[in-house]
């Protein structure tokens, strides 16, 4: 007993000061409901106390930041109203962007305050927003913790070094892998269960390009998996669902998986179809 406890004393005081998954969860739900009232849990009528939250905010994070030095090795409060005078332009602006794409890409939703409180997707892109500024900052493990926390509320796991572009509209959720060297472009949509992913899990490939490029205008339908770092989807192309692809495709191509019944007395087997208007 006193060797185990001796154990789990040794790794507390080993144990990283940076902050736990509860604090930075709660500041990210809190930039969410700053960003969009249907997401708070107090709604700011009064200009002043909204300015307040805000400021609360910014100097919850310059705390978090100065007290974790070893997270960013820079300027701690430098860093945190870098993060505030870019929140405008590229995460509320950017997420706006996308609940419009949302919103034009399914007939289901009714209003774009539907899809702000319901919709897994949109809360995913918004968590992926937030991080992904923060790890352009070069910030590290925290944007991670955000979006794993939004991957385990949404099912929906986008790595924050992905780079994805505006307008980006994710249907349904769930399922969805994003890896960490993906490129994608603007005015993408994707449906569940697609993987962008890499073909090589090596740990000496971890600096290369492991993850797909989706082109502009590109939709990727249910199921579909795409994996490596030289696999580029071209402008405009669609791929359906369940596809398995591994090598690039031209623009503005459809390839889909065409399943055929077995039987037995033929030789027919399952295919994929590709065509191209390029």
């Amino acid at each position: 007993m006193d060797s185990f406890i001796d154990r789990l004393h040794q790794a507390h005081n080993h144990c990283p000061e940076c902050p736990s998954p509860k604090v930075i969860n709660r500041f990210f739900d809190e930039i969410l409901g700053m960003l969009f009232p249907e997401h708070a849990h107090e709604v700011y009528r009064e200009r002043g106390n909204l300015e307040s939250k805000f400021l609360d905010l910014k100097v919850q994070l310059r705390k978090i930041l100065k007290n974790n030095v070893e997270l960013h090795g820079g300027d701690g409060e430098k860093l945190a109203d870098l993060f505030f005078d870019r929140l405008e332009g590229e995460v509320f602006e950017r997420v706006h962007e996308d609940l419009h794409a949302m919103f034009e890409g399914d007939p289901a939703a009714k209003s774009k305050t539907e899809i702000i409180r319901c919709y897994p997707g949109f809360y995913a892109i918004a968590a992926y927003r937030v991080a992904h500024l923060l790890h352009r900052l070069g910030i590290a493990l925290i944007p991670r913790m955000i979006t794993e926390y939004a991957h385990g509320k949404t099912g929906v796991d986008i790595h924050p070094g992905a780079k994805i572009g505006r307008f980006f509209c994710i249907d349904h959720a769930t399922g969805i892998v994003i890896g960490e060297t993906t490129l994608v472009g603007d005015r993408v949509k994707i449906y569940q269960g697609v993987t962008l992913g890499a073909l090589s899990v090596n740990k000496e490939d971890a600096d290369k390009k492991r993850h797909p490029t989706i082109e502009d205008d590109v939709v990727i339908y249910a199921g579909a998996t795409i994996l490596g770092g030289d696999t580029v989807i071209g402008k405009g192309s669609v791929v359906g669902g369940n596809v398995w692809l591994t090598k690039s495709i031209p623009p503005k191509s459809k390839i889909y998986y065409q399943t055929k019944i077995y039987d037995g007395s033929s030789n027919l087997t399952d295919f994929y179809v590709l065509k191209s208007d390029a």
